[in-house]
């Protein structure tokens, strides 16, 4: 389970404090265990500094605290802030990375239930859509919907999504997918053939929802497997 810590000291020496995360960080490179960590400052009280630092779980965090250099940086850490820096130990019960549960839905949705209308609820009005496959290479919610209703249609495709990251507002998506050609595509006849086949993309999102998103999909590879192409 991931643990979290969260440490609570004041300071006027700031910039010091800066400069002993960034030495921490470079002399545990290899050895540390923390994954992410957030330096914060109390907008009522600059002198409040809040830090947060995640571990997999609380073994690897004590793992951590056992290190030479961490004991060195906290010895300085505490002689650059006014009095000893307080900890609070958390078991995290839930972690939601909001905008990847709108990315999840829009593959479940659009693709897998074959629901193209989920595009209205789950993307903003002006939604563009940048793909090489569409004729302009970009689309906005309307065309998108057009675009991924032919491709639904030809192909029955069934998406699995093999791992989503989120920094920020954006969300980066890799996934596979799988179907047979089973309808006229940009032109080009059934084949009845069978493909599996893969892509990224990345989304960016506002309000919870998706605003704009890239696109790249094998499609060498898929062309290939209907016999379009030779390869």
């Amino acid at each position: 389970m991931t643990f979290v810590q969260v440490i609570d000291c004041k300071t006027n020496r700031v910039d010091e404090l800066n400069r002993l995360m960034d030495d921490w960080v470079e002399a545990t490179q290899g050895k540390r265990t923390a994954t992410h960590s957030i330096v914060g400052q109390d907008r009522a009280d600059s002198t409040h500094i809040v830090e947060i630092v995640e571990f997999p779980s609380y073994e690897e965090a004590m793992k951590n605290s056992q290190l030479p250099e961490t004991d060195r940086i906290f010895q300085e850490m505490v002689a650059a802030c006014e009095g000893t820096p307080t900890f609070t130990d958390l078991e995290v019960l839930r972690d939601e990375q909001l905008n990847k549960i709108t990315v999840r839905r829009f593959f479940e949705e659009v693709a897998n239930k074959r629901n193209v209308d989920a595009e209205d609820v789950l993307c903003t009005p002006d939604y563009r859509e940048h793909d090489p496959i569409l004729p302009s290479g970009e689309a906005g919610v309307d065309e998108s919907k057009a675009a991924n209703q032919e491709a639904n249609t030809a192909f029955e495709p069934v998406v699995t999504i093999e791992s989503l990251i989120e920094e920020g507002d954006l969300v980066s998506a890799r996934f596979s997918f799988k179907g047979r050609h089973v309808g006229s595509f940009m032109g080009m006849e059934p084949t009845g053939k069978e493909f599996s086949t893969t892509g990224q993309a990345t989304f960016r999102c506002e309000g919870g929802r998706i605003a704009e998103s890239w696109w790249n999909n094998d499609y060498l590879g898929l062309l290939r497997q209907l016999g379009a192409v030779e390869g």
